[in-house]
Parts: structure tokens; C-alpha cells; sequence
């Protein structure tokens, strides 16, 4: 398969995976609630699509040791998510479990599935980057202390405000600012894909005189 033919059969894959990614970080961005169970829902719905878009993207692979590792990759996203949502009342234990078993496989995979398809195919800097960064999620998660909890107050115009900054509110956000990253990265390298993939049979073209 030609560049050019990877590029055309596999850029819906990294447009359609940005779409969950980056409807994921809106909405924790401009929801106030950040509490476990809103973080199991929103990322048990990301880890599903994206698990069964993966699935259906490796049938998209002429490769079959790239395949092989794309539907390993989806198989571990879409379980993962299936487990957020069945166990979404269980509190932070199982968000923190669940997101760091999420980042530290598929990110490995997902940076193999790169590292092995340099020179097989055009999408294996955006699996590198995407695979780094969701290994990253998976360090941020385990960095943070389950215990953390610091109150905090403010007053602005006279009007006062307080609450507690606890560990869970931290994952969520740290995954709903990982979600719009990758999906930042997605989209533009889907679009980058399709265009390359559009421009080149056509700079491809004889020119002729008359």
C-alpha cells in the first residue's frame, strides 16, 4: 500500500476519534461537577467510543502486525470503559484504577503500534504522540495522593466562596485537559491526512502540452 492509499483509507479514523476527545474535555471544562462518579461516566463513555472506533479503524490496516496491536488497543479502551460505567457509584479507588490502567497500556500500545508502523504508515507520528501522551495520564494519575484535600476560600465583590480541592476533582480535570489535547491532535492530523491524501494523485498528473 502507498502512502498515499494508507493516508486515504485510515484519516476518518483520527477525525471520528477527536470527536469523543475533544466532546469529553468540553464538557468537564464547563461542568462545576468533578466528582468521581461524573469522572467514570465521561471517561467510560470516551474509553468505549474510542475502543470501538480503534476496532474499526485496524480493519482499515493492510499491515497485520499492525492490526493485531490496534485490536488489542481496542479491546483494552473499550473494556476499560465498559468497567467505568458498570462500576460509576464505586467513588475515586475505582477512577483512579481504571484511568491509570487506561493510560499505562493502551498508551504503551498505542506508542508501539507508532513506533512500529514508522516507514508502514503515514498515521504513526500521531499513534506516537497520542501514546506518549496518554502514558502521561497514567503518571499524572498516580502522582496525585488518593488523600488530597486542601479547603480553600475566596471573597470577590463582597461575596465569599469556599470549598475543598480533592483528589478527585484533580483527576477529572487532568483527564478532561488529556482529552482536548488528543483531540487537538487527532483532528489536525486527520485533516493533514486528508489533504495530503487528496493533493497527491493529483500532483501525480501528467502535465501536457498542446
Amino acid at each position: 500500500m502507498s502512502a498515499a492509499q494508507a493516508r486515504a483509507g485510515y484519516w476518518p479514523v483520527q477525525l471520528l476519534r477527536a470527536i469523543p476527545a475533544l466532546a469529553v474535555g468540553i464538557v468537564i471544562t464547563f461542568s462545576a461537577d468533578h466528582t468521581a462518579s461524573f469522572g467514570l461516566i465521561t471517561f467510560g463513555a470516551f474509553a468505549l467510543v474510542t475502543g470501538i472506533l480503534m476496532g474499526w479503524g485496524s480493519f482499515r490496516l493492510e499491515n497485520r502486525h499492525l492490526r493485531a496491536v490496534s485490536l488489542l488497543l481496542a479491546s483494552v479502551s473499550a473494556g476499560c470503559g465498559v468497567a467505568a460505567l458498570m462500576v460509576n457509584g464505586s467513588g475515586p479507588g475505582a477512577l483512579f484504577l481504571l484511568v491509570i490502567i487506561f493510560g499505562a497500556v493502551t498508551g504503551f500500545l498505542e506508542l508501539y503500534l507508532g513506533l512500529r508502523g514508522r516507514g508502514r504508515h503515514d498515521a504513526a507520528r500521531d499513534w506516537i504522540a497520542v501514546g506518549v501522551l496518554t502514558a502521561l495520564l497514567a503518571i499524572a494519575v498516580l502522582l496525585v495522593p488518593a488523600d488530597y484535600s486542601l479547603p480553600w476560600s475566596a471573597t470577590d465583590a463582597g461575596a465569599a466562596a469556599s470549598g475543598v480541592l480533592t483528589s478527585q476533582i484533580i483527576v477529572v480535570g487532568i483527564f478532561g485537559a488529556y482529552a482536548i489535547l488528543v483531540g487537538v491532535y487527532l483532528a489536525i492530523g486527520g485533516l493533514s491526512s486528508r489533504w495530503s491524501a487528496r493533493a497527491e494523485p493529483a500532483a501525480s498528473e501528467p502535465v501536457t502540452g498542446q
